[in-house]
């Protein structure tokens, strides 16, 4: 790509982004949702986190690695126990990067 191929992936990039917000803006008030597809996004957030973090513990260089050499597992796996014994978000990750700090210090 050169250069005027990069500024209109940017500013084209810009314009669906901007209408996506604005839509909800303008639209906000009249748009109502099923109550079905209501319940449904309560569990986007923890289902897009989910997609992110699970390749990066399940594989960090590429291949899986499932030992509890895998600092990124094992802090994963704290902050699920955590996070599912108590329902602090703010307590399982500080929790989290504990252990996953402690393992690569450590090993």
């Amino acid at each position: 790509m050169n250069g005027w191929q990069h500024w209109t992936a940017i500013i084209g990039m810009l314009a669906a982004t901007l209408a996506i917000r604005a839509s909800f803006l303008v639209f906000g008030q009249r748009l109502a949702f099923p109550g079905w597809l209501n319940r449904a996004l309560h569990y986007v957030p923890a289902a897009v986190l989910s997609a992110l973090v699970a390749p990066m513990a399940l594989a960090p260089a590429g291949t899986i690695d499932l030992s509890w050499h895998n600092a990124y597992l094992v802090g994963t796996v704290v902050a699920i126990a955590v996070a599912w014994k108590n329902g602090k978000t703010l307590l399982a990750i500080v929790v989290s990067f504990a252990v996953y700090g402690s393992l690569r210090w450590l090993l």
